[in-house]
């Protein structure tokens, strides 16, 4: 029977695997089996992994498998071994590596497959013997609790196996230059992957800490918004099948680089659409989309003079008045002023396929430049549609197609009239002042350098519930 330590222990892994497993976090970044292949290899052409092969110790590891034969064999095989001047790899190159899902949680097998040539000169013929070497190495990955909480993604294993192992002669020579060759090859079938396994693992081992410690770098480079920023650190992450999810929690910053806004795990929902046909993407959750636009959007305060600045728009204010007084409407003068007031900061609202944002706005109307007072205050709610883009690495948003929803009439020195009827200048107003002012500040966009870090040259955004979503145009 357990012990009440036992039974402690196994509840409180479960406990944190069920709270794991329930946890919603303001981002993931998701990379599947193309970007870790991708990446991977190029962190081996890095490490020179290819150089590693062309300069296994061939010779030395075959004479020292013979070493380990019995006396008599032993013999026999120095023989062989005297006629031998040099045995190396003459050029090596790795092949596209495979990534395996595991039935296992949170581990998966990453494939390399490697292809030799190697070159014996014996003084028994002029020409060199030839043999064509196709091994692979296996490296298990997995999922390591470095600590309590803390997860990271390690290469725990390393190996090749002689099964995988084929060797053949490319040319075919003299009948005792063949027997020759056949003993040769009998003996780097056990020494090949041992020499892989001792020489080319431990560097598949450094390129794949290298990936890790990039792919690390990548996520939590602070990105910058005007003012302020923005920055990501991982919080956990998982294997399943054969994509990699780092979960990722999130800092917006002001302009001192102080956090104004840190999102972490909440009870909000954040479904992770698979991958599918892509090989990565980036899923941020709306509240975050919404605290890095209310960072580039601040409320503001407009004073228009309309009809220096918008001479069509004041004439339709004035007919707009006209149907409510005459009276009213001939009160206006050419200094008449419009103030605005961005009462809350826009509210992005992600549905799939659309992305809509609402703002509260309130505006005074002023017949001159010379009154105190508005001639009536207005409560506005908007609605705008969002368009997401990218343009290299950077996230471009842009807002069009405003409308006036809803339109309260706040305070009037003219008496209670149909707000409706101004719902058309209204309109004009927002679309000739608000939209322009708040597209010029996020016309400079958002600094993604993920996206080329991952070999996207371009890349494509779209929304699901509650979700923005970042996919590569194209996959490798």
């Amino acid at each position: 029977m357990a012990g009440p330590w036992t039974l402690g222990l196994l509840c409180g892994l479960l406990a944190a695997a069920l709270a794991e497993a329930t946890l919603s976090s303001p981002a993931v970044l998701s990379l599947g089996p193309e970007v870790i292949k991708e990446q991977l290899t190029q962190k081996l052409e890095d490490h020179n992994a290819t150089t590693i092969l062309q300069q296994l110790p061939l010779l030395s590891a075959v004479q020292h498998r013979s070493n380990r034969k019995i006396p008599l064999l032993r013999n026999l095989v120095n023989t062989v071994m005297k006629s031998i001047i040099w045995l190396k790899v003459t050029s090596a190159s790795i092949l596209q590596m495979q990534i395996q899902s595991l039935p296992y949680h949170q581990e998966m097998m990453v494939k390399i497959p490697l292809n030799m040539v190697a070159g014996l000169n014996t003084p028994l013929v002029r020409t060199i013997v030839e043999f064509h070497m196709e091994s692979e190495a296996q490296a298990l990955v997995r999922v390591e609790r470095s600590n309590s909480t803390s997860r990271r993604l390690v290469l725990s294993e390393c190996f090749c196996s002689s099964s995988n192992l084929r060797i053949r002669l490319l040319h075919r020579l003299s009948f005792v230059v063949n027997a020759l060759a056949e003993k040769i090859r009998n003996l780097l079938v056990p020494a090949l992957p041992e020499l892989v396994q001792t020489e080319l693992c431990p560097v598949i081992k450094a390129a794949f800490d290298d990936m890790y410690t990039s792919l690390l770098q990548l996520m939590t480079v602070p990105i910058p918004l005007n003012p302020g920023g923005l920055v990501f650190d991982p919080m956990f992450l998982i294997i399943e099948e054969d994509t990699v999810r780092f979960y990722l929690e999130a800092r917006v910053l002001n302009s001192k680089g102080q956090v104004t806004t840190w999102f972490q795990s909440s009870e909000m929902t954040l479904t992770v659409p698979k991958l599918g046909n892509t090989s990565s993407s980036f899923v941020i959750r709306q509240d975050l989309v919404n605290a890095v636009i209310a960072t580039l959007l601040p409320s503001e305060n407009f004073v228009i003079l309309l009809d220096y600045a918008h001479p069509d728009v004041a004439r339709k204010l004035k007919l707009s008045l006209q149907k409510i007084s005459k009276q009213v409407a001939d009160r206006l003068d050419n200094t008449q002023i419009v103030k605005m007031v961005t009462r809350n900061v826009p509210y992005l609202h992600l549905i799939p396929g659309s992305s809509t944002v609402a703002q509260q706005i309130v505006m005074d109307i002023f017949a001159t430049d010379k009154k105190p007072h508005p001639l009536f205050t207005l409560g506005i709610e908007t609605k705008s549609e969002v368009q997401f883009y990218n343009e290299g690495d950077r996230v471009m948003i842009n807002f069009k197609d405003i409308s006036s929803d809803r339109i309260r009439l706040m305070n009037s020195d003219i008496g209670v009239f149909n707000t409706n009827l101004l719902k058309d200048a209204i309109t004009m107003i927002l679309t000739a002042e608000l939209l322009p002012n708040q597209n010029s500040k996020l016309r400079a966009g958002i600094c993604m350098p993920i996206v080329k870090a991952l070999g996207c040259e371009t890349a494509s955004w779209s929304s699901a519930q509650e979700i923005l979503i970042l996919t590569p145009d194209s996959d490798f």
